[in-house]
């Protein structure tokens, strides 16, 4: 069974003016993502890569088509219950890193866990070990604004992975990276793919994206081509 699967997935975002068409981002997308794989997505600004991203993430809601996520049938929840399963099983990671600028790399790790069942104390130990693992032990109590661009990605990798997600999305996760620190940060995707954990992964990088399993490239909202680059990446 397939982790994601989409089936005709269409979006279209109202116009915001009375009786005046909605523009259609995205058209009849089907597309499925298997426990464990990781996949990248490309196109031009404007194909419909990051509100893909946005609708696999739980983050918003298809217009049209069907979305399972581990076989369930994403439109039978409400808000709450995406809310949920998004929390519990999708991991984040953005361009931007999204790091709260007054909390210190350890309260931002932190961050997803303040919904979770599981005790803080050990959630704080998950959140030490995964600093550990993206080589800022000695970084826990560094605020943002003292940590570099590569720094804060590793953070947001590490809160990224600390509820123990079936499925990280990235977008542009190097964006803002230069290249040497760029492939220090894939080669902890890599890492985290060979742990068993899905990635989807979007990038305007040509060599970023053929590190992937299989590239799924998108055109005017639209699923252009599939590309099987690395069966064993």
């Amino acid at each position: 069974m397939a982790l994601v699967r989409l089936e005709g997935i269409g979006k279209i975002f109202a116009a915001g003016v009375p009786d005046e068409p909605g523009v259609e981002v995205l058209r009849e997308i089907d597309l499925s993502i298997a426990a464990g794989e990781f996949v990248s997505l490309q196109g031009t600004s404007g194909s419909g890569k990051s509100t893909l991203l946005h609708l696999i993430g739980l983050l918003d809601r298809p217009t049209s088509g069907r979305y399972l996520f581990d076989g369930m049938d994403i439109s039978g929840l409400d808000d709450d219950g995406l809310s949920g399963l998004r929390n519990q099983r999708i991991g984040f990671i953005f361009q931007s890193f999204h790091l709260i600028s007054y909390a210190t790399a350890l309260e931002n790790v932190l961050l997803p866990g303040m919904y979770s069942q599981t005790p803080q104390a050990k959630l704080r130990q998950r959140a030490m070990e995964l600093l550990d693992q993206v080589g800022l032990a000695d970084r826990v109590d560094f605020k943002p604004g003292k940590l570099s661009g590569g720094q804060q990605q590793r953070v947001a990798m590490a809160r990224a992975l600390l509820n123990q997600p079936d499925l990280i999305l990235a977008d542009e996760p190097t964006g803002q990276l230069d290249s040497t620190t760029s492939r220090e940060i894939m080669k902890l995707f890599h890492e985290v793919h060979r742990a068993g954990t899905a990635i989807v992964l979007v990038t305007h990088d040509e060599e970023i994206a053929a590190a992937a399993q299989r590239v799924v490239r998108l055109s005017d909202g639209r699923m252009a081509e599939e590309v099987k680059e690395h069966p064993d990446a």
